[in-house]
């Protein structure tokens, strides 16, 4: 019976490939279409939005911290992927007690490349998940190839009250890629003030589109905090996903760094 470790070293043991598939995070949810899994995917949270057209005909378990666990018991899963950021620890750990749950923990790239290439051992994928990783890493290779100036970033998720990307997360290792340095020394997701923000006199402000939605009216909200800062939107599904979609942050990067130049 082949024997499987998720990315906090719990082991799984699966006497088959998968067949019915819960996913609990959007980015791997789309990793798992894109690893021709649709027809095992029998249930996501209503924040697995991509790929669109096939998201919208499968069960909805609740969102990523609210799960619907009696819904889920009725799917009778044989194998649930969730995420420690992600999803509520508790909730997790009552699905564990009845149901195979690989927990994937990234932070960087090479923690992403790991969880496709552990998703794709554990889904009798393996060809076309060392397909895609072999394909990022190539595409995060161009963009390492790509000068860009050593801009102080502040990343933006949220406001009222403002929370940011700080050290030790995955947009932290993403901006790092780009060649910037992210302004803020804390870890995880601190919540900021506005003499906070000033302090720390970032050359530029990115304000991501999830999970707050930025629009362009915060813009100016920001320009009048930190007046010297470049203040801009961008896709937070290119710096905090880490499925398949990582084959698209790179190109979208690179045309990020030459706006900023």
């Amino acid at each position: 019976m082949p024997l499987f470790a998720d990315q906090l070293g719990r082991k799984l043991t699966m006497d088959a490939p998968p067949q019915r598939i819960i996913s609990l995070v959007p980015s791997q949810t789309e990793l798992l279409f894109d690893l021709d899994l649709g027809q095992q995917l029998v249930g996501l949270t209503k924040f697995c939005i991509h790929p669109q057209d096939k998201v919208a005909t499968k069960t909805k378990v609740g969102g990523t911290k609210q799960l619907d666990i009696p819904l889920i018991r009725s799917l009778e899963p044989d194998l649930i992927i969730a995420n420690k950021e992600e999803n509520e620890r508790g909730q997790i750990e009552q699905l564990m007690a009845e149901f195979p749950v690989y927990v994937t923990d990234v932070d960087d790239l090479e923690g992403a490349l790991q969880m496709i290439n552990g998703v794709g051992a554990l889904t009798d994928r393996v060809q076309q998940a060392a397909m895609l990783t072999s394909q990022i890493t190539r595409a995060f290779d161009r963009l390492k190839a790509e000068s860009s100036s050593p801009l102080n970033v502040v990343y933006l998720i949220w406001r009222k009250p403002w929370m940011a990307a700080g050290k030790s997360t995955f947009i932290d290792d993403m901006l790092s890629r780009c060649g910037w340095q992210d302004a803020l020394t804390v870890t995880r997701y601190p919540q900021l003030t506005e003499d906070m923000l000033r302090g720390v006199k970032p050359d530029v402000v990115l304000l991501s589109s999830e999970p707050y939605p930025f629009k362009e009216k915060h813009i100016q909200e920001i320009a009048e905090i930190i007046p010297q800062a470049r203040v801009e939107l961008v896709d937070g599904e290119m710096f905090s996903w880490y499925g398949s979609r990582l084959l698209q942050a790179p190109e979208y990067f690179i045309r990020l760094i030459n706006r900023l130049k």
